[in-house]
């Protein structure tokens, strides 16, 4: 197999490349703004400083922006941390020509609670809380109905969206973020608020599909393409579950790091036409977090008869998907995205039970663009995470 894990992105990627293709339709090209909106200082009275990027440079630096006052139901919350997820850097870049500059990243934020509205009734000033990719809905659909927020078609994203009034959404790269509470996340206290912050992303990518299409029995045996943001997190979840995990991967360098450290049970180069042979017909299913183009046949091979690929990377090119291999076995191949926010706070509360969080590089605020750099060369073990109430500057 020849293909390497150097642009594992996050499926938070199909999110926005589906969002900006329904709001394409819908509005009749990629145009976010109203003329009869009023502009963000005449709507939002707090302010705020951030890092944004200005153009497809993608340099980040500071910026002074407003959000809106703490409505009626509304959780207003000082950011602590925030991950740097690969969709991040896709954005500042304006990879998918959908940006809308400024843009302020960072959709894995962790915060304490400064303000709540009358009507907000989970949360309280003090509380630990997160937000991850999504700050809105339409609240009307089959989808919004069945918690299944991310599958909106009207769905609001933490950053570079348009919010229900009109204005920009920004991220988790500021000191300050007003959100619903309906899209709020209460975090444990046993967890480090630096490390859950990924998983407001990267954990709740793994933990969908590994819930939805059953693959969280004890005793079953599960394949992850990959070890990346994605693929550790996936690991952590699935051994948690009880299950035997493999991890599958084109660099043997990682095997020990992979079984010693994240404790797989076995390791797979994908390369090596001996061990893919050997395992063949051993997996009840695989989840497959690499967005770099690779071959899918010789991952259906793995599974058994009904086993189940999922794809939560995005590659950017269509893949070859081989028909006979599926019929034959009643094989699947299928794909998911993030997840609702019932099933984002269930992962979370999970999480803290089995403790488990992401492998971090905590970074102050002023090393981000740096940061960005690294992580196009995939040089991270396994996620950034930026401080940002300790560093960044007012």
């Amino acid at each position: 197999m020849a293909w390497t894990t150097s642009s594992i992105t996050s499926a938070s990627a199909i999110v926005l490349f589906l969002h900006y293709i329904t709001l394409s339709l819908s509005q009749g090209g990629f145009s976010f703004t109203s003329p009869m909106a009023k502009s963000p200082e005449e709507q939002h009275p707090v302010n705020v400083v951030g890092w944004a990027a200005e153009d497809s440079s993608g340099v980040l630096a500071p910026i002074n922006i407003s959000r809106r006052a703490t409505g009626e139901k509304d959780v207003t919350f000082k950011v602590l941390y925030c991950g740097i997820c690969h969709t991040d850097l896709h954005q500042i870049k304006n990879d998918w020509g959908n940006t809308i500059y400024p843009v302020i990243p960072g959709h894995e934020i962790a915060g304490v609670v400064t303000e709540v509205g009358g009507k907000v009734l989970k949360f309280k000033v003090g509380d630990r809380v997160g937000v991850g990719c999504l700050v809105g809905s339409c609240h009307s659909c089959e989808n919004c109905a069945n918690d299944l927020e991310n599958y909106c078609p009207k769905m609001i994203l933490t950053y570079n969206g348009i919010y229900h009034d009109g204005t920009p959404t920004y991220g988790g790269y500021s000191n300050i973020m007003v959100c619903d509470e309906s899209f709020v996340i209460s975090i444990p206290e046993n967890l480090p608020l630096d490390a859950c912050a990924p998983l407001l992303c990267a954990g709740i990518t793994t933990y969908s599909p590994l819930r939805y299409f059953g693959l969280d029995k004890p005793g079953m045996h599960v394949g992850v393409v990959g070890l990346g943001g994605l693929g550790h997190v996936a690991v952590k979840l699935a051994k948690a579950f009880g299950v035997k995990v493999t991890v599958i991967s084109t660099s043997p360098d990682k095997k020990i790091e992979a079984i010693d450290r994240l404790g797989a049970d076995s390791f797979l180069v994908s390369r090596d036409p001996d061990q893919m042979q050997a395992a063949m017909g051993t997996m009840d299913g695989i989840i497959d977090t690499v967005s770099a183009t690779h071959p899918l046949l010789p991952l259906i091979g793995l599974l058994k008869s009904h086993g189940k690929l999922v794809m939560v990377g995005a590659p950017e090119k269509p893949l070859e998907l081989p028909v006979l291999p599926l019929l034959t076995e009643r094989k699947l191949v299928a794909g998911s995205v993030i997840g609702g926010i019932k099933e984002t706070q269930e992962m979370i509360n999970f999480a803290a039970k089995h403790n488990i969080t992401a492998d971090i590089e905590l970074i102050p605020m002023d090393y981000v663009n740096t940061a960005m750099e690294r992580l196009a060369k995939t040089d991270v073990r396994y996620r950034f995470v930026i401080d940002i109430g300790n560093t960044l500057k007012n």
